[in-house]
């Protein structure tokens, strides 16, 4: 292949009659595009054709596809140099990949090893060992002495409120050590350091419990991918699949868990779905699930967060008090908590 058969377009992301080309590239390949893209990067022929394609979301690399009739002519190293330069500019050198379970041997040979797969999907890292010494730092002073029990929660606690305490009080009481690993992607309202320092502080007092971020290797953008999936009612079943597999060969290990709690979810689909399969995937890991009743406030209100947030931005604060712990109470009504709800009223009115 020579340098005057091909060029380079970049998008950031495309939009408009572009947009549309890639799409449409990716629909031939199998793949799906994903909207959430910031980055995207096409490899196109001296006479305009697409020969290939990248995209980059955040530290994930997907919607990566070459035309079978240029593969092997080294159009994909191209379209990885193109993506990992453009990552690195923004500062991001920990990168994510996702593809299919056949593409394995082709991407370990740009330098990206297997996190886990499923029948669908393939995610890996471009850090050998990165999420085995990831959680290796995390637990090192944490190890539980012999015959200890340890249980967990993974919570995105957008804020934390009395249904989330009552979680892990309920949780803590049941075993002798409680890991409560707090979200870190920043896609709520709530950013991930104001959230992980809400339930720290809202957990103080009980001893047993330990408050961890949940970094990328936990229900994030890394790990919920669904863009190449045909099928899109289940996509979802599918990404939950991958996240737990996660869960119980890695994170399993490095705590020494043996429980995980979740809370009843009455509202929300995909929370749903993710306590079944919760339910069904991690008992083959050794790991015990239980839900836990959800909490309800005196008058009988089921606690959510959704309501806490809607109370909040409507300046309703002294009916915050029955829904969130002192130490959330005093966040959202401090001069951060208001700087945040001016904030985020702002942002929902450039969105209308």
């Amino acid at each position: 292949m020579n340098a005057e058969d091909f060029y380079l377009e970049e998008g950031f992301p495309f939009r408009g009659r572009k947009l549309e080309q890639l799409k449409h590239f990716l629909e031939k390949s199998g793949l799906t595009y994903d909207p959430l893209v910031q980055y995207s990067v096409l490899l196109k022929t001296r006479e305009g054709a697409i020969a290939g394609c990248g995209s980059r979301h955040e530290n994930t690399l997907k919607c990566i596809a070459v035309d079978e009739r240029f593969q092997g002519e080294g159009y994909l190293s191209i379209l990885m140099t193109a993506l990992s330069k453009n990552a690195y500019q923004q500062g991001i050198s920990h990168l994510f990949l996702f593809t299919k379970p056949a593409n394995l041997v082709m991407f370990s040979d740009m330098g990206f090893y297997p996190i886990t797969s499923t029948e669908d999907m393939l995610l890996m890292e471009n850090r050998k060992n990165g999420i085995r010494e990831y959680l290796a730092r995390e637990a090192a002073t944490l190890l539980p002495e012999e015959k200890k029990t340890a249980g967990a929660i993974v919570m995105n606690a957008n804020p934390f409120t009395n249904g989330h305490r009552y979680l892990a009080e309920t949780a803590a009481a049941q075993c002798d050590l409680l890991h409560i690993f707090v979200l870190s992607e920043d896609a709520s309202e709530f950013p991930a350091g104001i959230r992980l320092e809400l339930v720290r502080k809202g957990c103080a007092d009980l001893e047993n419990v330990f408050i961890h971020g949940s970094s990328d290797y936990l229900i994030s953008h890394a790990t919920f991918p669904d863009y190449f999936l045909k099928d899109k009612a289940d996509a979802t079943d599918k990404a939950v699949l991958l996240d737990l597999k996660i869960f119980g060969e890695y994170f399993k290990d490095a705590f020494h868990l043996t429980r995980r709690f979740v809370g009843e979810e009455p509202f929300s689909r995909i929370t749903r779905i993710y306590n079944e399969q919760m339910k069904e995937i991690l008992p083959q890991y050794g790991i015990e699930v239980t839900e836990i009743p959800r909490c309800t406030a005196p008058d009988g209100t089921v606690i959510s967060a959704t309501q806490v947030r809607r109370l909040f931005l409507s300046g309703r604060t002294e009916e915050l008090k029955p829904f969130v712990p002192k130490t959330t109470y005093a966040f959202l009504t401090s001069s951060e908590g208001q700087a945040l709800k001016k904030q985020l009223l702002e942002e929902k009115d450039t969105r209308s």
